[in-house]
């Protein structure tokens, strides 16, 4: 039964993991991945301290106010060259322009003025959209429809460029950086933020692509990318947030610098971002930061130059790692819930859930390294489920088991009462008033040298069988066989008040369905089978009585279990014979013949018994009590 059960609970374990570990490998998609991001920007949000915006980062905003200014998009390319012009004078440390210039402008001349200003300053980033094939051949892969550089016309070097793809998951927030991408011809283009973030970092700390190993770094530091070359992002401003001396990066509007109503010497020293800051712009995503409000373009490219610049590298685990986890949770949630169940095992689940929630926060605050948490901790509920039922299965078919075994002993409808009351059965004894009836075989002894040993077992047999039929009929427990003997008591382990009643019926029935039997005997083996029956009323102490590590027998012991004993043993075949005490409890419902006085082992004074003949008829009884009250 043991093994049984740990084979399949070992089973479900396996199950578990696999069935855990397959949602898993499925990817970014579903409901439960986008919980694991949700949970994951719950942890990365960071106090107005923490996320104080980089002094050095400065936009310049294309908003509804320059829009109104200058008129409405797309604007003449030379507005931007002058603009470029104008900071990169002024000793902007880098200029980059959000805005994408893939095909040649309707001006010619314009054209012709980015063209110079690119030449004359190499600071100056524009920027390159890669478009992806909307059907990839596998999950992770990113395969390349077209690239969109900056046009011929404008002359922009390779150097002077970078991809302005914001990478959305599946829930339609952006919180991947992607560091580089691969073009048709095999080079890496560089993000826009890590172009802008080298011109903030020394020169032992650049971000750079190494060939040869086929990876990102930031000085000596491998940057820990994902499969498609993403790296999570932090965020230190909230979605349109103005500047205050913590929070917003230092932002104007586009119309104000442009005018000269902003100096551009205010961004000496500044890497400068230039783009789209309106809603009809459509240049807007959703962050970590809000469900609802989403971040424009620029303020995201803003916050992933400051996460390069800051090297707060956060890494995933992987996918080896994250089945680890799974298998490891699962194998100990086996372990320990098979131990502990009930309210134990509650506050076992309890304790480990938190406990694995508490290293996965700890793991991010202390080591930047993300763990999978929702797969894990799934696994761990459904083997806890799994162990709770498998508990509760178990404990079901044991009480069964028992309540079969004890159904044996008393009726099935004593057995349902007991465990209706919610009473415990307790080891050891307790003082109870009983009926407790002996019956024996009389003849037994001449039959069986008659008979072949099967045959009288099966005559055996079918006394018994009697006799217990009997005994449960009338609510009583068949305390144990003795030889060819029968003790059973009435009014225990449940209480009847009529317990001598129903003793004395079940005597009458025995003799009643054994006639049949007396029949048969007699004309087959020549020697009548006949009961001697003796019924005793009063205090015995009844309980669990024997060792109680090995083995435990719910008996009654006391001078009315002997009495009985005694009464059966002087019993006559077919007599039932009934002590003083139980006759006063039955007067008048049976009919009775007085034996008188006898002298039975252990009492030092001869006992009154009564033999019982039968039962009263019920309109005879009613006759009589109506006779008596004239």
């Amino acid at each position: 039964m043991l093994k049984r059960k740990w084979l399949i609970s070992t089973a479900a374990c396996v199950l578990i993991c696999l069935f855990w570990s397959f949602l898993y490998s499925l990817g970014t998609g579903g409901s439960l991945n986008m919980l694991e991001s949700a949970l994951q920007d719950r942890v990365m949000v960071q106090s107005d301290a923490e996320r104080a915006p980089h002094t050095d980062i400065n936009i310049i905003k294309i908003d509804q106010k320059s829009l109104e200014a200058l008129g409405q998009f797309p604007w003449d390319r030379g507005m931007y060259a002058e603009l470029i012009t104008m900071l990169a004078e002024a000793g902007a440390k880098a200029i980059a322009l959000d805005v994408v210039l893939a095909e040649p402008g309707n001006n010619p001349d314009s054209d012709a003025m980015m063209a110079e200003v690119m030449r004359k300053y190499p600071n100056v980033i524009l920027p390159v959209v890669f478009n992806f094939k909307a059907r990839q051949n596998a999950p992770g892969e990113m395969e390349t429809e077209s690239i969109l550089y900056p046009a011929d016309t404008i002359g922009a070097g390779r150097n002077q460029v970078g991809h302005i793809n914001v990478m959305q998951d599946n829930d339609g927030t952006v919180r991947m950086l992607t560091v580089g991408l691969e073009a048709t011809d095999g080079e890496v283009v560089p993000a826009f933020s890590v172009k802008l973030a080298n011109y903030l970092l020394d020169a032992g700390n650049q971000v750079q692509w190494k060939e040869k190993e086929s990876a990102w770094y930031r000085g000596t530091e491998r940057i820990p990318l994902n499969n498609r070359s993403q790296i999570a992002t932090e965020f230190y401003t909230k979605p349109r947030e103005e500047i205050t001396l913590q929070t917003g990066y230092d932002s104007q509007s586009f119309v104000d610098v442009y005018t000269g109503e902003i100096d551009a010497a205010y961004y000496e020293n500044k890497v400068v971002l230039i783009g789209p800051y309106a809603p009809g712009l459509q240049d807007e995503y959703l962050t970590p930061l809000s469900t609802t409000l989403k971040m424009y373009g620029v303020e995201i490219h803003a916050n992933m130059v400051q996460s390069l610049v800051a090297g707060k590298f956060l890494t995933k685990a992987s996918a080896p790692v994250n089945y680890s986890i799974i298998i490891a949770m699962t194998l100990l949630s086996l372990l320990l819930f098979e131990r502990f169940t009930g309210i134990k095992a509650f506050a076992v689940y309890g304790a480990v859930a938190l406990l694995f929630l508490s290293g996965w926060v700890l793991s991010y605050f202390m080591k930047n390294y993300f763990i999978a948490v929702t797969y894990p901790f799934l696994s761990l509920s459904s083997m806890f489920i799994f162990t709770v039922v498998m508990h509760y299965v178990t404990e079901r078919k044991e009480r069964s088991r028992v309540t079969n075994i004890f159904g044996r002993f008393v009726p099935r409808t004593v057995v349902d009462e007991m465990l209706a009351s919610g009473e415990e059965v307790k080891v050891g004894g307790q003082r109870r008033d009983i009926s407790v009836v002996f019956v024996d075989i009389r003849g037994f002894t001449p039959m069986s040298e008659k008979l072949q040993p099967e045959q009288v077992i099966q005559v055996l047999n079918e006394y018994l069988d009697i006799c217990t039929k009997a005994v449960f009929k009338y609510n009583g427990t068949l305390d144990k066989f003795i030889g060819d003997g029968v003790m059973a008591i009435f009014g225990a382990p449940i209480s009847q008040p009529n317990h001598p009643e129903m003793a004395v019926r079940a005597a009458l029935e025995m003799k009643r369905q054994s006639a049949e039997l007396e029949e048969r005997c007699l004309r087959e083996i020549g020697v009548p089978v006949r009961f001697g029956v003796g019924v005793n009323s009063g205090p015995a102490v009844v309980g669990n009585i024997g060792s109680e590590m090995l083995r435990l027998d719910y008996t009654a012991i006391g001078d009315t279990v002997n009495l009985s004993a005694r009464l059966e043993a002087n019993a006559k075949p077919g007599q039932i014979l009934i002590s003083e005490e139980t006759l006063a409890r039955v007067q008048g419902i049976f009919k009775t013949e007085s034996i008188g006085e006898i002298k039975v082992k252990g009492k030092e004074k001869p006992v009154l018994v009564t033999e019982v003949v039968g039962a009263v008829d019920v309109e005879s009884a009613s006759i009589e009590r109506r006779d008596g009250e004239e």
